[in-house]
């Protein structure tokens, strides 16, 4: 795996993970806000593995990559971003992205014509979304903005959070520990811009579901949704709507898994990404 920067709109860069054959088909993976790209370091391998061209994306505010020095985390930046990494890609890619990454390559994968987009994953969002389970994570990251005193501190929290998930043992601490960062203060943050929170221009800020619904309506590649059985994000109700908007669209459920489905279920999602590619590659997966 190699790391490599890229440069998203007004000049930020972005840390990304890089594997596989650059000849290969192109997935280019977008995690969710508060999270970093070590969300699919897992899944990057595995892709590099099977021949894909892996691209797993820092986005910006989050992990490696730039935060933006006028705070400017409006919906629109981050979609610019996904519009200016798939200009540096010779074959049009697969987009894998979830919760704020997946909104950010819908709308990208909406303006995009057809032959730009191989095929589309969201993992656990919809457009439309259960707002209990949006504000329980918004008030998990609110309530950590002032950091951490040590690794168990950040544990129990995460374990109060995602009460369904085991406790990490030394290797699960190691893969968290890399979600985070240390102040001059010698206390632990969550790896990502405050800003994304409290400042005023947020990704809520230009965030509706007449907006995301009519993202949808306009995607013309197949489309993959994942959602975590447990989710409390993504309802069935939520996963009907969405079928709806996208003829040809297909969902899976993982059982044993919340919001955070790659992290709760790694090999049975890996699998379902693996099986979706390998149906674009065949040419059997259903197009919109």
């Amino acid at each position: 795996m190699e790391r490599q920067t890229l440069t998203g709109t007004n000049g930020i860069r972005l840390a990304v993970d890089v594997a596989g054959d650059p000849d290969g088909q192109p997935v280019v993976m977008f995690h969710g806000g508060g999270q970093t790209r070590h969300s699919w370091g897992v899944l990057t391998q595995v892709l590099g593995d099977n021949g894909y061209y892996a691209l797993n994306v820092d986005m910006r505010g989050h992990g490696e990559s730039e935060w933006c020095p006028d705070s400017d985390y409006t919906l629109d930046r981050f979609v610019e971003d996904v519009h200016a990494i798939l200009e540096t890609l010779d074959k049009p890619p697969v987009l894998v992205g979830a919760s704020l990454g997946g909104i950010s390559s819908m709308i990208a994968a909406a303006a995009r014509e057809a032959d730009h987009i191989r095929g589309l994953v969201l993992v656990d969002i919809v457009p439309k979304m259960e707002v209990e389970g949006i504000q329980r994570i918004r008030d998990f990251m609110l309530s950590h903005l002032d950091g951490f005193d040590s690794m168990e501190e950040v544990i129990e929290a995460v374990a109060a959070y995602m009460p369904h998930r085991k406790r990490s043992g030394s290797g699960g601490s190691a893969g968290l520990r890399k979600n985070l960062r240390e102040g001059d203060d010698g206390r632990l943050y969550w790896h990502w811009d405050p800003a994304l929170m409290v400042g005023e221009r947020t990704p809520n800020s230009v965030r509706n579901v007449d907006r995301l619904r009519d993202a949808a309506k306009q995607i013309q590649v197949p489309t993959l949704l994942v959602r975590g059985k447990m989710s409390d994000v993504v309802s069935e109700e939520g996963v009907k709507d969405f079928l709806e908007l996208i003829p040809g669209s297909r969902a899976i459920d993982v059982s044993g898994a919340g919001h955070m489905v790659s992290g709760d279920q790694n090999d049975v999602f890996n699998d379902a990404i693996l099986d979706f590619l390998a149906e674009l590659r065949q040419g059997s997966a259903t197009t919109a």
